[in-house]
């Protein structure tokens, strides 16, 4: 489960995307044009020190693009180069914000959200002592998972193209950057998903055992 805080963050995520996000090699859609959000899902962190969520976003009449994100209290060692940056959390204070694919908190989380078939947490609020539950933002589904999950590993490499390619010591996951209708699952255990506006559920990302 996915712990939420009602607070305001100054820049938003979304601030923080438009700027980073033209840089970026597979980034496909104008510079200087505010992205809008299309969808969002989460998963857990076990230790619950580090927030994981994929936002979908697009900016005008671009292409959706998928970033994964993780967020942190403090920076992540050797990735300033994936550091999207920081934002001032109105609960949690001063947050790191990072491209996740190079974050293996991130990588254990995908890989076992789709090897072991869990998909997305479920995300809540902290409600006068009651849970309140969040509706999810988009539906998402694995297929060919539901089996046993290695030890990820430290992530050893990233190649970051139109797909961006994570290497951990056990496993090999694929994030696709613009999910696009009728790709191969030929490429491992995949995680798909659906969102508004986009009622036909895409493949999102690939994992497969080293």
């Amino acid at each position: 489960m996915a712990l939420l805080h009602r607070a305001t963050l100054r820049p938003t995520k979304l601030e923080l995307l438009t700027t980073w996000l033209p840089g970026r090699p597979w980034y496909q859609g104008p510079a200087g044009v505010e992205v809008v959000r299309q969808g969002a899902y989460r998963f857990d962190d076990p230790a619950g020190e580090v927030g994981v969520e994929t936002m979908l976003v697009a900016a005008a009449d671009g292409p959706v693009h998928q970033v994964p994100l993780t967020y942190r209290a403090a920076p992540l060692d050797d990735a300033d180069e994936w550091l999207i940056g920081t934002t001032e959390h109105s609960v949690l204070g001063l947050r790191w914000v990072y491209d996740a694919c190079a974050d293996p908190v991130y990588a254990a989380a995908l890989a076992h959200a789709v090897l072991g078939g869990a998909g997305q947490a479920e995300q809540y609020f902290e409600v006068d002592g009651r849970r309140e539950v969040r509706p999810p933002a988009m539906t998402i589904d694995v297929d060919g998972g539901g089996g046993a999950v290695p030890e990820v590993g430290a992530v050893r490499r990233v190649v970051d193209e139109d797909d961006t390619l994570i290497v951990t010591d056990a496993v090999e996951l694929v994030v696709v950057r613009r999910p696009v209708a009728g790709a191969s699952g030929a490429r491992g255990a995949t995680l798909r998903g659906a969102w508004d506006g986009q009622p036909t559920s895409m493949p999102l990302a690939y994992v497969r055992l080293r």
